[in-house]
């Protein structure tokens, strides 16, 4: 096999695994997301920290991406991968003022 033949497959394998998506960490605290807004890419991830001393519960029944990943207490976490471009919007299922806007982009 040649160079370029094995590097391109190599290339080709590592695209396929989602070696360049991007996990983004949005904490909870105070009742509130540490962010309002975010950008990022299809593939990408976001893992919900949990900081406050009681239980939230994100989801979203967007289009773009419906998920609910449930109730966790503090220092839990939750990960969701967004496959597909769009806006999502996220809430907190405990506290309805917790909102957060995910652009997803190609």
């Amino acid at each position: 096999m040649s160079l370029a033949r094995a590097l391109a497959l190599a290339a080709a394998a590592a695209c396929c695994t989602g070696a360049f998506a991007t996990e983004h960490v949005v904490t909870q605290k105070a009742k509130a997301f540490s962010t309002k807004k975010l950008s990022l890419k299809v593939g990408d991830s976001i893992k919900f920290v949990n900081e406050d001393p009681f239980s939230h519960n994100v989801f979203s029944l967007s289009d773009a991406k419906s998920f609910d990943l449930g109730s966790y207490g503090q220092g839990g976490s939750k990960s969701i991968v967004f496959d597909k471009p769009g806006t999502v919007e996220v809430e907190c299922a405990v506290h309805p003022d917790m909102k957060l806007i995910v652009e997803v982009q190609k």
